[in-house]
């Protein structure tokens, strides 16, 4: 179905996912009325996890296991890559991704099932890797916060990594956890033109504000890595200089860049959005980026596809280096404490003699 002005969201469209048999559109019943389209609103369905822990063996990651409170996202990134995950719900990735919402609301449960498992070996949890945990419906339903509480009884290593300013509310729990080296902090930083922001990232928080969340992050000392992701060659990408500046005079000590990735269903969309809210750039977007991917739209090889490759794909990466050295931001860290892990006391544990 095809709705062309949509309000507050990403996209325009909700083409049926790769999966589905039948495609539904709208059209004319032949009475000449101008109607107004009812507000589309975000709905969300619970689901009972069976199981949380990720755990991925991609080179491309620098961990191997991650959580996701939440399915769909609703701050309406119209690049967003997890899109097409929503496919294998049998939703669109196009507005059905960041309307219709799947919420896990047993997450912190079963987390602490699978921590307390004496199987179980330690290592670093990414939070927030396929959708957003801070997205708007958590300020309600909290469950991003009760992983955060389960994770701080473990005192178990975590990385997040976010856009939304509502991480600021659980700033007593990070900030414990920074205390002991087992916590930092990515917030991505897309552009710092708050009307381009408004288009491509309609639902989430203006790019001020992220810097904002980054001083109040690092004010009380949780370490931050700006994230210059995904860098959008001819539309973002001159940029790069100024957003490491930005993130690192809010507080920042680390950077990292990707560049836009478009796999599957978000290709479509990316180029409906190109050509409805930046025609005049939307060639020299797509020949960049068919430039670095073989002149593909996206390339889906490990080591290829956060970043391409050629000339331009090999100036960008130059453009960082220069930069994060000048500005003093680190690109590698030391990996979190993983030696304070310990197992809290259960309801019905044999108590210790000594």
């Amino acid at each position: 179905m095809s709705r062309p002005h949509v309000r507050a969201r990403g996209v325009a469209t909700n083409a049926a996912g790769r999966f589905e048999q039948f495609e539904t559109e709208t059209c004319t019943d032949g009475w000449e009325l101008e109607e107004d389209l009812p507000p589309l609103r975000t709905e969300v369905r619970t689901e009972v996890a069976r199981s949380l822990i990720t755990y991925n063996r991609s080179p491309d990651l620098p961990f191997d296991r991650s959580i996701n409170p939440y399915r769909g996202c609703e701050h309406g990134c119209v690049y967003c890559f997890a899109r097409p995950s929503h496919a294998y719900l049998g939703l669109s990735p196009g507005l059905d991704f960041e309307t219709r919402l799947i919420a896990r609301p047993n997450a912190a449960a079963v987390l602490r099932k699978e921590l307390s498992s004496p199987r179980y070996k330690v290592a670093t949890i990414a939070l927030g890797t396929n959708t957003d945990p801070y997205q708007p419906i958590e300020r309600d339903l909290r469950i991003t916060r009760e992983c955060l509480s389960v994770l701080r009884d473990f005192r178990h290593p975590i990385g997040i990594v976010t856009k939304g300013a509502l991480i600021e509310r659980d700033l007593d729990i990070l900030a414990e956890m920074a205390q002991d080296g087992l916590v930092r902090v990515g917030i991505s930083l897309t552009t710092l033109d708050a009307d381009l922001s408004r288009r491509m990232e309609p639902r989430a928080p203006s790019p001020n504000r992220r810097l904002a969340a980054i001083r109040r992050l690092t004010g009380a000392g949780v370490p931050v890595r700006v994230m210059t992701s995904p860098l959008v060659p001819g539309l973002t990408d001159h940029e790069l200089e100024a957003l490491l500046e930005a993130g690192r005079d809010a507080g920042a000590d680390a950077a990292s860049w990707i560049m836009l990735r478009l796999p599957r269903e978000v290709s479509t969309l990316w180029q409906e959005w190109l050509h409805d809210h930046e025609p005049a750039r939307a060639e020299k977007v797509m020949s960049k980026l068919r430039e670095m991917h073989g002149g593909r739209d996206y390339d889906p090889r490990w080591g290829h596809r956060m970043r391409g490759e050629g000339e331009y794909a090999a100036l960008i990466a130059k453009r960082f280096a220069l930069a994060v050295k000048r500005l003093g931001l680190a690109t590698r860290m030391p990996p979190l404490r993983s030696d304070l892990f310990a197992r809290p006391a259960q309801p019905g544990d044999q108590l210790a003699l000594f």
